[in-house]
């Protein structure tokens, strides 16, 4: 998806807008034009990722995921999982699916960017564990992020039934 005839349709509107107050305001908007060029590019990848997001939330187990190509952003989505076996017509989920978190709260704010480096080893599990739960290794990692600093809102399999009461013999 090019962001660029978006740019420019705004940088034309500042343009029209600018030129019924005179020169000067038509100057002073194609000087604001260009410094405003990289803003609104960043704000279009801003509103495209939060979009994602969203989507991704209404779509779990599947995801999209916006990808920068160059500087151009590309969907990517993952369907979920139809559960069908090979060569099996009946809709049967192949595996029990786990418990999967909530998606946070919509008052939690938007999303910020952050930087994760993980050992080489763990990084084709994190692919393959997304994957079987049908996620974008994004949203696997926002779930488990979830579920680690949450785990009394959030029970997973490790944390599920951890109290215990009554008597053995």
């Amino acid at each position: 998806m090019e962001l660029a005839p978006y740019v420019e349709s705004l940088r034309r509107e500042l343009a029209v807008a600018a030129a019924a107050g005179g020169e000067d305001a038509r100057v002073l908007g194609e000087r604001l034009a260009a410094a405003l060029e990289s803003a609104a590019t960043l704000a279009l990848l801003e509103a495209l990722s939060f979009a994602a997001d969203e989507i991704t939330r209404d779509l779990a187990p599947g995801s999209v995921e916006v990808r920068l190509r160059g500087r151009d952003p590309a969907f990517v989505v993952t369907p979920p999982p139809t559960g069908l076996h090979e060569g099996d017509t009946r809709m049967a989920p192949a595996t029990p699916a786990p418990p999967v978190p909530p998606a946070p709260e919509a008052d939690e704010g938007g999303t910020s960017r952050i930087s994760l480096r993980v050992p080489e080893h763990l990084k084709p599990r994190i692919e393959d564990a997304a994957s079987r739960a049908g996620l974008s290794v994004n949203a696997w990692l926002v779930r488990a992020v979830t579920s680690a600093l949450e785990p009394e809102r959030h029970p997973t399999p490790s944390n599920r039934g951890q109290r215990f009461t009554g008597w053995v013999q």
